[in-house]
């Protein structure tokens, strides 16, 4: 019987985190560098956010795909970390099944909304080397922002069946994720039936951003080098290369 119950699917009203596998003994003391980068990242992007915002001279393409990274990046942090010290120093492991699902929302999301302003970036430089007079013209600021609102759209859009895939798959008795955060793969592992479609799903999405974007990637920084070893000096080299030191 106690076997039969076991394996009886169920809507869990909640999951634990396991934290860091293997380190239980140590994640007390493993949470004061965690936090400490946290503390870290929260202050640098806020002030990289809030320095871009009232300097009008940094309200160009690059400057603003650097304030979107910054606020992709306190998402990211704030999405994961003040759970995992939770976990770490107050042994809070429990996290509510809606609880985990938006959590997982948010970090499927903004990794890759963080990928693509990547992508963005690097498109951004290859036009300023590649055509310098008309960068600003097929690189407006309006532009940048809807390239800004595709990249947010493209990840919640891509993102959300996770999560209701997720909401409708029965789960087991099982409520254990080995790790410190609730993500797409480790609560898939907890259910108790088919979950070939969110296993499908998941690989189409890790090829749709990740893959298309690191080709992306690759492909215009292979063009701004082909372009920058074109130009007639030195002095021109150095400055293109230059613009894509942030």
């Amino acid at each position: 019987m106690s076997m039969l119950n076991a394996s009886t699917p169920f809507h869990p009203a909640a999951f634990l985190l396991v934290g860091i596998p293997g380190l239980e003994a140590t994640q007390f003391w493993i949470a004061f560098p965690f936090c400490i980068m946290y503390v870290i990242a929260m202050v640098g992007n806020v002030i990289v956010s809030f320095i871009i915002k009232t300097e009008p001279s940094l309200h160009e393409p690059m400057y603003l795909f650097l304030a979107m990274l910054a606020i992709t990046d306190l998402v990211l942090s704030t999405s994961t970390v003040p759970k995992m010290l939770g976990i770490f120093w107050l042994g809070s492991r429990e996290i509510g099944f809606h609880a985990c699902l938006a959590q997982m929302f948010f970090i499927h999301t903004f990794s890759s909304v963080e990928s693509g302003v990547l992508m963005a970036m690097a498109l951004d430089r290859y036009i300023a080397i590649r055509y310098p007079p008309r960068h600003s013209s097929i690189l407006s600021i309006p532009m940048t922002k809807k390239i800004g609102s595709l990249v947010l759209t493209r990840g919640v859009l891509l993102i959300s069946p996770f999560c209701i895939l997720a909401s409708r798959l029965p789960f087991c008795r099982h409520r254990l994720i080995s790790h410190s955060y609730c993500e797409h793969m480790a609560v898939v592992k907890l259910v108790c039936g088919d979950a070939r479609a969110n296993v499908v799903y998941g690989l189409f999405v890790a090829f749709m951003v990740a893959g298309f974007d690191v080709l992306m990637i690759s492909v215009s920084y292979a063009m701004i080098l082909r372009t920058v070893m074109r130009l007639p000096s030195t002095e021109a080299r150095l400055k293109a290369v230059s613009t894509c030191t942030s």
